[in-house]
């Protein structure tokens, strides 16, 4: 695969989707579901309850990434215009630099188990510690297909809380899930797993569930933007901006969700819970006071860009099965493990916090944005078929990107095409 794809933005729709048709050997039904949405009403019965219909989100290319030394186009559905571009326009610039390096630790999530109402709980964890094997025992009696893959609970920790509420022992199983997101697999072994810790214990069970806290599991990724192709002013101002998003949780909840814009995107699209990579992103980032969860330094005169985070991520179950684009943009993507999903997705998530740092400290973030986002803006103002294309080209050009100056150039075109008629 090759992402180095120039003019790509500048194809018609057909032409991009032949294109990926062609890098990602999709068939004519995939390339078919693509086009209409994928999910039909009996599908969307099946996965949510109480439906009524589905929606629609535009999924777009990223190009020009290189992971690991090796190229991937990523499929990305966002409805916010730039956030393509700007990942785009970031691994281009990376590549110049040998592009994106990630790591990722065993796929480890964390299952929860809380206990009340003990009377002596540092016996009690005692107990549980030194039962530890007959715990992750029971656990694996639930999920036969998840051992034979060499997943399953691997151990078990413990830690008491003074809480509002008292004390609580609080039981951690560590469970491998392999390529799965895991939810569902650790919460079935946590509930299994509560009666034997309330013998043990002498105390009672409350909540059993996953946390999505998973900092057991976790990417690291990086990129070299050389100063010879972004510039020393460049590199400057975004070491700046760093420093104020590490000063500031104002800024840094802003700078974090600049990370999330693409990673989300990239969820969205292979079906994975957005939701819970968001939670873990920003618990894991205010584990020490909130903080940027990219990380930026000066080496030998180029900017380093680094960003760790958890990433619980699954290609296997959920709705990567049920949702026929997920499978789809899997597919595009050629991978075979979840980790390398998960590796994919803090890359763009790299990607993206650099564009907006970039964007921000030179023309500033709407001029880019806001040019991409006329087309939206010239749809609001009543714009239909051929007059969006025009109404949002004149605006662009102007640098005048706004609903009342959509609406002018769209009576201009309503008089001219009025004129013409009567001419004729």
């Amino acid at each position: 695969m090759n992402s180095d794809l120039p003019g790509f933005y500048k194809m018609g729709l057909e032409d991009r989707l032949n294109e990926i048709k062609k890098i990602a050997h999709l068939t004519d039904e995939e390339t078919n579901s693509l086009r209409t949405g994928g999910i039909n009403w009996q599908t969307a019965d099946l996965m949510i309850e109480n439906v009524i219909g589905t929606t629609k989100m535009p999924i777009g290319i990223a190009t020009y990434f290189t992971i690991n030394k090796k190229d991937y186009v990523i499929p990305m559905a966002i409805e916010e215009p730039s956030v393509i571009a700007a990942a785009s326009h970031a691994a281009k610039l990376a590549r110049q630099g040998g592009g994106f390096t990630a790591t990722s630790t065993e796929p480890m999530m964390i299952g929860q188990i809380q206990v009340i109402g003990i009377d002596d709980i540092r016996y009690a964890e005692k107990m549980v510690l030194a039962n530890a094997n007959n715990i992750k025992k029971i656990a694996n009696k639930n999920d036969s297909t998840l051992i034979k893959l060499g997943g399953g609970a691997k151990g078990v920790e413990t830690k008491i809380l003074e809480t509002e509420r008292g004390r609580m022992l609080i039981v951690h199983l560590l469970v491998d899930v392999r390529d799965a997101m895991g939810a569902n697999a650790v919460n079935t072994m946590c509930e299994s797993v509560a009666p034997y810790i309330e013998e043990l214990t002498g105390g009672k069970t409350r909540l059993k569930i996953i946390s999505n806290l998973a900092v057991k599991r976790t990417v690291k990724a990086k990129a070299v933007w050389k100063k010879t192709v972004v510039g020393a002013d460049v590199i400057d101002g975004i070491l700046d901006a760093y420093a104020f998003a590490k000063a500031d949780p104002y800024r840094c909840a802003t700078n974090n969700k600049g990370c999330m814009n693409g990673i989300d995107a990239v969820m969205i699209s292979t079906g994975n819970d957005f939701r819970a990579i968001e939670a873990g992103a920003h618990a894991f980032a205010a584990l020490n006071g909130y903080k940027p969860l990219v990380k930026y330094e000066l080496k030998e005169d180029d900017l380093v860009g680094t960003i760790e985070l958890p990433m619980a991520v699954g290609i296997v179950g959920g709705t990567t099965k049920t949702n026929p684009i997920a499978r789809i943009a899997l597919k595009i993507l050629g991978i075979k493990t979840a980790r390398e999903l998960g590796e994919i997705a803090a890359c763009v998530g790299l990607a993206n916090n650099f564009a907006a740092l970039r964007a921000m400290v030179t023309d500033g973030i709407q001029k880019g944005h806001m040019k991409l986002h006329a087309k939206n803006i010239a749809i609001t103002a009543g714009a239909k078929d051929t007059d969006v294309y025009v109404v949002a080209q004149k605006m662009a050009a102007e640098g005048n990107v706004s609903v009342s100056r959509a609406t002018e150039l769209l009576k201009e075109l309503q008089r001219e095409e009025t004129e013409k008629t009567g001419n004729e």
